[in-house]
């Protein structure tokens, strides 16, 4: 590939991508599939090198997960607009909920996709058309897997405390100690 593709894309921004992800083994992937689409990739693993990474280095494109060990993606894009406003973030998360998606929106994010998710369409995020929306994903989470995750991430919050989840959901105890003895419901390949 030569130098010149991976440094323009084509609406004329250099295609250096960001991805922060305390995730290694997704972030490796990601970043190979990444750089086979034209993109230079830098990795972190956490808040604070991805603080450093956009400080020092700010780059066209960011690929930020919104929860990390040690704290928020939000923290880097509110660290981007602040060197680099024009860079085009997507945020990535395994618990997908609207207040967590309107936060990533409000800090500057140009979208929100939840994990798993594929570089397809990541890249399709990242080169949107300003104000536009990507296309559909080809298979998104079924309703039956969202509503999984979202319980999962509710107890989860909960310390794992089956009664604190299921009046915050309410829901009847035993219903929700059934949902969890369940494998989280498997998706269909269109």
């Amino acid at each position: 590939m030569s130098e010149g593709r991976l440094l323009s894309g084509a609406d004329g921004r250099d295609k250096t991508l960001l991805i922060v992800d305390d995730d290694a083994p997704f972030r490796n992937r990601l970043a190979r599939a990444m750089e086979a689409r034209g993109f230079r990739c830098e990795l972190a693993g956490s808040v604070a090198e991805g603080l450093v990474a956009a400080s020092e280095r700010p780059p066209s494109y960011a690929v930020l997960d919104l929860r990390l060990d040690d704290g928020s993606g939000l923290e880097v894009v509110e660290a981007l607009r602040e060197v680099r406003p024009d860079t085009r973030v997507v945020m990535l998360t395994g618990y997908g909920n609207i207040a967590t998606a309107v936060a990533a929106v409000k800090a500057g994010a140009v979208d929100y996709l939840a994990k798993p998710t594929d570089a397809d369409a990541i890249e399709a995020a990242l080169l949107a058309r300003e104000g536009g929306m990507p296309p559909p994903p080809e298979h998104p989470m079924s309703a039956d897997r969202v509503r999984w995750e979202h319980i999962q991430r509710v107890y989860e919050q909960c310390d794992r405390n089956v009664s604190e989840t299921a009046r915050r959901l309410n829901m009847h105890r035993r219903t929700l100690q059934r949902i969890l003895a369940k494998r989280a419901p498997r998706e269909t390949a269109g």
